[in-house]
């Protein structure tokens, strides 16, 4: 289906999209609008890089009242980042309506700034980090009682422990019949009872269950991993990116001193490499990114802050220093490669003993790994 087939969704988004060479719809944006846009609630499960943003945007987009100064949508993200860029695409969607616009808030900004900036902007849509949502709700510095939609983007990440006590009691101060929205690339069975306690009769979509056959995980990316101590894992990690000469690369590190360790290490052997972590303010975060998506840096190391939502073209490799703690993790992080049919590399730097985790994600995510080792520089066959 194409998008100027849908007669609710505006000529000049249309336009804006089809200028962006963005035609037809992916399937999770055709099997949602309708229902999202006739006020239904909605748990979409749908691998990254399949739309979801536009899914729920241009929906709610379409259903807009022009002659509010109200907020009549709610977004919550996860990180600021994600926040930041939902925010983006709206405004970029909204620009043939001066009347209508996106804003973000999040934790780590200047309260008072962000209160003035909303009062003055008057968003009809605000994109939030959870704990400054519910901040600003509680303190009535922003009514909701417009609020008709309340989305959680990257639900599973939204509804752990970190953030489910905010996330409920920003839905109870919403009114009770706020359509509620939540997606992710992975949606587990405790998320899922989780989110039904947010919903009303809630229509579940899962993009994935409908190509249970296939990978979670796009199929142009391939996943390989090596055998490395734990003590020589930063050192492995130099020597296969030498041999692998990626052309835009994101290493996942657990930890901050590994991240830092491997931050020197390369910088030590001159790649343009950056890092990202939580110890970073907002601006230092900005940029960071900023100079990753503009070719400033072609390496970035990151925790798992930057594995969800980052919307970054032609990364090309995957490297994870150490396996995530959560098995749905990899599949964000694999995820960043290989966007838009593009071919990508997902490598895992393992012990012996984390074999065990490789075959739990081979068997839950349909996945094919393959061993390689390093012989000469080159990276071949083990």
């Amino acid at each position: 289906m194409k998008f100027n087939e849908i007669k609710e969704i505006n000529e000049h988004i249309v336009s804006y999209l089809n200028s962006n060479k963005i035609t037809d719809m992916t399937a999770v944006q055709a099997q949602s609008f309708k229902h999202i846009y006739n006020n239904k609630d909605m748990i979409i499960c749908s691998n990254t890089a399949t739309g979801k943003t536009l899914a729920y945007l241009l929906p709610i987009i379409a259903r807009l009242d022009a002659k509010s100064n109200n907020i009549q949508a709610l977004i919550l993200a996860p990180t600021g980042e994600l926040a930041s860029q939902i925010a983006k695409v709206a405004n970029e969607l909204l620009e043939y309506d001066e009347k209508l616009n996106a804003q973000f808030v999040v934790g780590e900004a200047n309260i008072k700034r962000q209160i003035e900036h909303l009062k003055k902007m008057k968003p009809a849509i605000l994109v939030a980090t959870p704990a400054r949502a519910l901040e600003l709700i509680s303190s009535k510095k922003i009514k909701v009682h417009e609020v008709k939609t309340f989305v959680l983007d990257e639900s599973d990440r939204l509804l752990n422990k970190t953030f489910e006590t905010t996330i409920k009691n920003i839905r109870k101060s919403l009114m009770k019949r706020t359509q509620v929205l939540l997606l992710s690339a992975s949606i587990n069975k405790k998320t899922k009872n989780e989110a039904k306690e947010l919903c009303f009769n809630p229509i579940y979509l899962d993009i994935n269950a409908n190509t249970a056959n296939e990978s979670q995980v796009p199929k142009t990316i391939k996943h390989f991993y090596f055998f490395s101590d734990r003590r020589e894992r930063i050192e492995n990690l130099r020597k296969i990116i030498k041999a692998a000469k990626p052309e835009k690369c994101i290493i996942f590190i657990n930890t901050k001193y590994d991240l830092d360790e491997s931050y020197q290490k390369l910088q030590y052997h001159n790649y343009n490499v950056a890092c990202l972590s939580s110890n970073q303010d907002s601006l230092q975060k900005k940029n960071t990114i900023e100079g990753f998506k503009t070719g400033k840096y072609n390496i970035l190391i990151a925790t798992d802050i930057a594995a969800r939502g980052l919307q970054i073209d032609n990364i090309d490799t995957v490297i994870n220093v150490n396996l995530p703690e959560e098995n749905e993790e990899y599949i964000h992080r694999a995820g960043r490669c290989g966007r838009n049919g593009n071919k990508g590399t997902c490598i895992s730097i393992i012990t012996e003993n984390e074999v065990s985790k490789i075959k739990k994600y081979q068997k839950a995510f349909n996945i094919n790994f393959i061993a390689k080792k390093l012989y000469q520089g080159k990276i071949v066959a083990k």
